[in-house]
């Protein structure tokens, strides 16, 4: 697992996971396709929220399995957290928000979630 931090835009959010960026996917349902975002998933306690826990609004829908959460002030979801479909607690990472990292050179797997 590699280290990343990892935050908002105005850095009110700010976040230490454990991650590996070889699986990331960009997914068209609803909400990530608006959003754009490409995601890779880690274990909740491979996730250490650093700063803004204050700052954080939730939204969820559809099945309310995943916490959709965003900063107050500037809108960026960087995470989320939810419950994986075989029960264990991850984190949902937008890679778009990792520090240093060129989301271009990266290969997202497309998934379908329109569908589910």
């Amino acid at each position: 697992m590699a280290s990343h931090q990892g935050g908002c835009q105005c850095g009110r959010v700010r976040y230490a996971v454990e991650v590996e960026l070889d699986g990331v996917i960009s997914c068209n349902c609803s909400r990530c396709g608006k959003l754009g975002a490409i995601l890779a998933f880690a274990p909740e306690s491979a996730f250490e929220l650093k700063s803004g826990q204050d700052a954080l609004t939730e939204y969820q829908f559809n099945t309310h399995q995943i916490s959709h959460l965003f900063c107050e002030t500037c809108g960026i979801q960087s995470f989320g957290m939810g419950t994986a479909p075989d029960g264990r607690r991850m984190a949902a990472i937008n890679v778009r928000c990792l520090d240093g990292v060129d989301v271009f050179a990266l290969k997202p797997r497309p998934v379908d979630g329109k569908s589910f």
